[in-house]
């Protein structure tokens, strides 16, 4: 996004609908995204929207692709991925995108997949076709503590980065089972707050977040100053089957580790036939957020198979009939 402040965007933000013609983009030939097209990062770039999406084969292992629209639903691919394994610490994968721009430079976090660790990883372009990778962000963190985690090697996922400096400072949010933050000065190294110190740990049995919590996409500032992050959550079922849906976090930039306000439920679920059977069943999962002409644009990964749009158009209220209980 290259807007820096929303006037027009509150906490929380929409009411969000999902677009009917879901999903907007599915797997393609028989390649590299010939099994599952999900969990996309965006970012407005010369008037168009331009998505980095997550695919792979039945090998499941994973790579970013591109895809660009005027219009912010229909899109054209290209051809080849823009950023695949080619290192020890993802050769099982380059998973997950967020981007954000500052200055020209899109910065690209995603998750290195090794036989043993997931990895937040940092890759930079100018162009969103040609990448320089940085490496893992936070070797020795484990963001599933102070949950329990049976991960033999570092676990680090899911870094969305404020494109606004606070008092000098870049401030990164991320975390898969928790959410932390980090800081730096230069937007290439990052020094994580305390691994003993989620800033958003699960939430209590019975809500929507009591498996895990972790980072949605990158956060923004709006009208009256403070800083919206969306994050996925996730419940696990008796069978060990999860279910994960989307909520809203609310911070001020004077101290951006306490959570101002959250959600109490979700603003996007599970409820279509994509979102509720696919590679992983059950999961809206959201990583890509725009404003684009007069409406937002939140991408999201149906069930770890295909990917889906929903939009809230400025103006739009929650309206009588959306808080009316059901029956």
């Amino acid at each position: 996004m290259s807007h820096r402040v929303f006037p027009h965007a509150e906490f929380p933000l929409g009411p969000f609908h999902a677009y009917e013609g879901n999903p907007i983009m599915r797997p393609q030939g028989d390649a590299w995204e010939s099994a599952s097209v999900y969990n996309p990062a965006a970012v407005v770039k010369d008037d168009r929207v331009v998505l980095l999406y997550r695919a792979h084969a039945d090998d499941i292992v994973s790579h970013v692709g591109l895809a660009v629209s005027d219009d912010g639903i229909q899109f054209e691919r290209h051809l080849e991925p823009v950023l695949s394994p080619t290192e020890g610490y993802e050769h099982r994968g380059c998973e997950d995108p967020r981007v954000t721009e500052v200055g020209g430079i899109y910065y690209l976090t995603y998750t290195g997949l090794s036989d043993t660790s997931a990895q937040l990883c940092l890759a930079t372009s100018t162009d969103l076709y040609t990448w320089t990778k940085h490496g893992p962000l936070f070797p020795d963190f484990n963001t599933f503590l102070p949950a329990a985690n049976t991960s033999a090697g570092p676990w680090s996922k899911a870094g969305g980065i404020l494109p606004v400096p606070i008092d000098g400072r870049y401030l990164m949010y991320f975390g898969e089972g928790s959410i932390w933050y980090a800081w730096s000065d230069d937007l290439i190294h990052w020094t994580p707050g305390s691994n003993d110190e989620p800033i958003m740990s699960p939430t209590p049995p019975g809500t929507f977040g009591s498996y895990l919590v972790e980072v949605g996409p990158p956060p923004i500032i709006t009208n009256n100053g403070l800083i919206l992050l969306l994050h996925n959550a996730a419940v696990k079922n008796g069978d060990g089957s999860v279910h994960y849906t989307c909520g809203q976090l609310l911070f001020s930039p004077n101290d951006p580790t306490r959570i101002l306000a959250q959600m109490n439920y979700p603003w996007l679920e599970p409820q279509t036939h994509e979102e509720t059977h696919g590679l992983v069943s059950n999961v809206t999962f959201v990583e890509g957020l725009v404003f684009f002409g007069d409406t937002w644009f939140a991408y999201y990964g149906q069930s770890d198979s295909t990917l889906g749009v929903a939009t809230y158009k400025v103006g739009d209220t929650y309206g009588i009939a959306e808080n009316m209980p059901t029956r």
